[in-house]
């Protein structure tokens, strides 16, 4: 298996290097947003088609910082399409009916967090979910989570707070 290519920050890499050097990045980040393999999978999809739409208008730079803003604000814009257009929900046997496949779900759990705080992070709110993943998981200044999800700092500060607090108060009980 080749090395996976380091950019410089004055070289646009093309979309095939950036969906070989950062899918694993793009699935871990949407993994951690939406709580689930197939959600994940579907996000990684429509991340990777902006990205291949929008490297015409790449500025050289943080490559990682801009897929990471790509791949929150297409997580965003589904939750809100979601809260427009409810969906009904599979029932709880629905291994029954769907066969189900551990693969890179199983991996990325053993690899990352644990489930049980996987879920708590998944009944988050969104709003406080995006900037304690962007923070805590992935290690985002509070300026670029401000930046990635166009609100003001103090904003994201609280949202942190409170994101943890919940966390904290979910893993207490």
């Amino acid at each position: 298996m080749a090395e996976p290519r380091i950019f410089d920050r004055d070289s646009i890499p093309t979309w095939e290097e950036v969906a070989d050097n950062y899918g694993r990045f793009l699935y871990s980040l949407a993994y951690r947003l939406t709580g689930n393999h197939h959600d994940a999978q579907d996000l990684v999809q429509e991340v990777l088609l902006r990205v291949r739409r929008g490297l015409i208008n790449y500025q050289p730079g943080n490559l990682e910082g801009w897929l990471g803003r790509i791949t929150t604000n297409a997580f965003l814009d589904r939750v809100r399409r979601q809260q427009r257009r409810p969906t009904v929900s599979l029932p709880e046997d629905a291994e029954s009916f769907i066969p189900g496949s551990a693969g890179i779900e199983a991996e990325m759990a053993a690899a990352d967090l644990p489930d049980d705080l996987q879920r708590l992070l998944a009944d988050l709110p969104v709003d406080y979910r995006a900037p304690v993943v962007l923070k805590d998981v992935l290690g985002y200044s509070y300026e670029d989570i401000a930046t990635n999800l166009n609100i003001p700092l103090g904003t994201v500060r609280s949202r942190i707070h409170r994101g943890r607090s919940r966390l904290k108060e979910a893993l207490s009980v």
